[in-house]
């Protein structure tokens, strides 16, 4: 036999041994995905169109199984991160993050911005602000950071005046209501049910989308600028995970050209990707 055949059966049995050596250390095989579980309020078709863009982003570039636990009001998806139930959320802006930690002694970081959606004043009643009566019942969420968001509202669409450096305001903090308006304090997941009884009420955006409300029905909306940096939803982490490298994936996938792309799609002007934005 030549010696350059004999080469070359020699080299092909080598590339063969080495191919299969390869193949049974478990070479070749794509690393199993690591699975990242994110609580989230339940919401609407198009939440989940969103998550959606957000997951095949995070499977096909970073490898990473999302899996998501739906909560139904604000006082569940931190108690969830904290006790280890989940590993991030995405519910809650800067404000409610602050608050939270310091009402429960929490150390929940926020790793990356999402969007924000500008509250609204909604009503069966009346078609614009102007039209509110004397006495009218508004209803605004009782719980800290949404009511003073909404109280901020009623104060921009030039229904009362705050006191000033009001902090988190209340209905304690109101230094002039010249319709003497009755505030209604409710859960925010009932500010939306509340619309036949009451005025109008300041409804936020997710709520308003399970409820099936227009947003283009509203008769007020929040200006978006500077001020509102502190309601820009987040995701969070607990603060000794906040650098894990899967977690950071995570909030890459959300940050993505294919996220806007479905945040526009599924909610046109009613939610604004905010991790670019520039607030003047």
């Amino acid at each position: 036999m030549k010696k350059s055949l004999k080469y070359i059966i020699g080299v092909i049995v080598l590339i063969v041994i080495v191919v299969a050596g390869y193949f049974s250390f478990g070479g070749g095989k794509k690393a199993e995905a690591e699975t990242v579980t994110i609580g989230i309020m339940s919401g609407s078709k198009q939440d989940d169109q969103v998550w959606k863009a957000v997951s095949k982003t995070a499977k096909e570039k970073y490898n990473l199984n999302l899996k998501f636990k739906k909560f139904t009001d604000y006082s569940q998806p931190n108690k969830a991160l904290t006790s280890g139930n989940i590993d991030l959320n995405s519910f809650q802006h800067y404000a409610f993050l602050n608050a939270w930690n310091k009402a429960n002694k929490t150390s929940i970081e926020a790793i990356g911005k999402t969007i924000i959606m500008p509250i609204r004043l909604y009503s069966n009643k009346v078609k614009s602000v102007k039209d509110i009566e004397n006495g009218a019942t508004i209803a605004v969420p009782n719980d800290a950071t949404n009511e003073s968001r909404a109280l901020y509202v009623l104060k921009n669409a030039g229904l009362i005046t705050l006191k000033s450096n009001s902090g988190l305001a209340t209905v304690k903090s109101i230094a002039k209501n010249p319709k003497n308006l009755q505030i209604k304090e409710l859960d925010a997941s009932q500010t939306a049910r509340s619309l036949s009884d009451v005025t109008a009420a300041v409804i936020n955006g997710n709520y308003a989308q399970t409820a099936g409300i227009n947003y283009k029905s509203a008769i007020y909306v929040e200006p978006v600028n500077k001020d509102s940096e502190q309601w820009i939803n987040i995701i969070a982490a607990n603060k000794k995970d906040k650098n894990k490298k899967a977690y950071k994936e995570v909030v890459k996938a959300y940050q993505s050209e294919a996220t806007k792309k479905a945040i526009k799609d599924a909610y046109g002007t009613a939610e604004v990707p905010a991790w670019d934005i520039k607030l003047k």
